[in-house]
């Protein structure tokens, strides 16, 4: 069990400082690492971690990080979700204004919670998420009819 531990504590430190430090943001984050996860296995897939830690480890630590990454972001004020979110779907490809309409439409945010948060803990998320992204659009329509 200690053995365990230490190689889950291992790939997390080397996930946590080789790849996450690189990425901005909460909400971005947990998109990266919900984009690790296979959606029909569940099953995360990382060929970096892959190729120096043993599978369960990855597995391991991969679903606890997605899970402090998710769990974060529920304990951050809505007020610093807002600019966090808002920079996440800035990075995107497309223009903000689409993207939130994009994930509004398609909610495409429902893949971003882990398979093993509460089903409560998921309403919460997307439900905040549903208010943020009203909020984006708000300012959107605001900026277009400013411009």
């Amino acid at each position: 069990m200690d053995e365990q531990i230490f190689r889950n504590r291992t790939v997390l430190r080397d996930f946590a400082l080789n790849t996450l430090a690189a990425i901005p943001n909460s909400y971005a984050r947990l998109t990266y690492i919900a984009s690790l996860r296979d959606l029909s296995s569940g099953k995360y897939e990382h060929a970096g971690l892959a190729a120096l830690y043993p599978p369960e480890a990855v597995q391991e630590a991969l679903a606890c990080c997605h899970m402090e990454m998710f769990q974060k972001i529920l304990e951050t004020p809505l007020s610093v979700q807002e600019g966090d979110l808002r920079e996440c779907l800035e990075g995107m490809p497309k223009p903000l204004d689409e993207t939130v309409l994009h994930w509004r439409r398609m909610e495409s945010y429902r893949i971003l919670p882990p398979e093993s948060a509460p089903d409560y803990l998921r309403e919460l998320f997307f439900s905040n998420l549903r208010a943020l992204l009203e909020i984006l659009e708000a300012q959107c329509s605001k900026a277009r009819s400013n411009a």
